[in-house]
């Protein structure tokens, strides 16, 4: 009997796992439902796009619709499911078709989320997650000439870039000291603040949005934050974070925690149903306890697992098991990367080697969980392995601090001395 496989999203963690389920069952149908019009494109490099960096579409797209062709995956576009019955196994959609599955794998994302302040729906005020928000931004781009951005972390930042590659003069609204301040203290934050100056961006701190001000047609002419002062601008970037997309998952019996809760083998609470991606609160091997990522790379290898544990017999299911890591590169001669869970330590370690250059190390029970590099990447699979490895690094967290920290400066673990 043909087994039948459906992936709900179209994102890089739908699109890894269709590709592995293909390779792993070459006699499966194998359906994807999408509610974009279009197929797998680059989610990372729409930024460029919206930057004016890369003028052409079709570098974009890692999968069109021959590519599914070639592979016998049906692709469903522009298409809405709006329930799921686990009993049955079958999902339902907007306009009454049903596809049933011996697995189900859901790789819906989110969506951003709107600032809950008047007017924030104005016209020019952009959120930045899907290609068609992408080819809005860059249009209304091109002709402004003030924007402001809101949301201090790691997809905020990406509107900053935006501004300073279009040539508008910006002002960056922080509610805290420093940007991303879970995860910089002020030291390295500071070095990430010279750069946006650099573009014509300025960091506000102690700030944020009261409301937006439009004009009598509704388009955005600046904001007030809470502190009563005003900034100009016809160009707004929000970024404050994603509301996760279940509301199609009401009465299924799939366990929700803030996204979709899900085992070492991205397999949810209820029978044949997996999950991948942003959406996920996936069990993390290394911390041993739940945790969430949205990087490419995670949401990449979560896909591939959950489509080979979807296919797996009994006893040969695979973990996830991944350190990410998620960089920027919009200033120049300033890389930037951040790797594992640089926010949620116990303890933490940093030093400033220069002007541009930073390091912050974030322990947990004695060991490496994450990190922030800045300006100087080189240690960073070392320090990936590190935690990978799980090391006891009480007593030497210091060491890891030097500036040509190698691995051979730590002490063996015990079990190979």
């Amino acid at each position: 009997m043909t087994e039948s496989y459906v992936i709900i999203g179209d994102g890089i963690a739908g699109g890894s796992a269709a590709k592995t389920l293909r390779e792993e069952s070459p006699d499966a149908d194998i359906t994807v439902i999408t509610d974009e019009g279009e197929p797998l494109y680059n989610r990372i490099l729409i930024k460029e796009y919206a930057k004016g960096k890369i003028p052409m579409e079709d570098p974009l797209f890692l999968h069109d619709e021959e590519w599914y062709e070639e592979r016998d995956i049906a692709l469903e576009l522009n298409t809405h499911v709006t329930h799921i019955d686990p009993d049955g196994h079958v999902v339902h959609t907007h306009e009454g078709d049903d596809y049933e599955y011996d697995a189900l794998l859901v790789a819906t994302g989110g969506t951003p989320r709107q600032l809950p302040v008047d007017n924030s729906d104005a016209d020019g005020v952009h959120h930045f997650w899907t290609f068609q928000d992408a080819r809005g931004i860059a249009d209304h781009a091109e002709e402004s000439e003030k924007g402001i951005v809101v949301g201090a972390g790691l997809l905020g930042i990406d509107f900053a870039a935006i501004c300073g590659a279009r040539g508008i003069e910006a002002n960056y609204l922080m509610r805290g000291d420093c940007w991303w301040r879970y995860a910089l203290s002020e030291d390295g934050a500071g070095i990430i603040h010279d750069a946006l100056r650099e573009l014509d961006v300025e960091p506000v701190f102690q700030s944020g949005v009261d409301h937006f001000v439009t004009d009598d047609d509704g388009q955005v002419t600046g904001a007030v934050d809470p502190n009563g002062e005003e900034f100009e601008g016809e160009f707004v970037g929000v970024s404050i974070g994603l509301d996760f997309n279940t509301e199609f998952l009401r009465g299924s019996g799939i366990e929700t925690d803030d996204g979709i809760v899900v085992d070492e083998f991205m397999e949810t609470n209820v029978e044949d149903i997996y999950a991948a991606g942003d959406i996920t609160r996936f069990y993390d091997v290394i911390l041993e306890e739940h945790a969430q990522n949205g990087s490419w790379d995670s949401a990449k290898k979560q896909g591939a697992v959950a489509a080979k544990n979807m296919t797996a017999a009994d006893g040969e299911a695979e973990e996830f098991r991944h350190v990410s890591s998620y960089s920027i590169s919009h200033f120049k001669d300033l890389p930037f990367v951040s790797f594992g869970h640089p926010t949620i330590g116990d303890d933490d370690r940093e030093r400033k080697y220069s002007d541009t250059e930073w390091r912050r190390l974030t322990f947990k029970n004695g060991k490496l969980i994450g990190g922030v590099l800045i300006g100087d990447l080189k240690l960073q699979s070392v320090f990936k392995r590190i935690i990978r490895e799980e090391r006891d690094l009480e007593g030497q967290k210091d060491l890891l601090l030097e500036e040509d920290f190698e691995m051979e400066m730590l002490e063996a673990p015990a079990q190979e001395q």
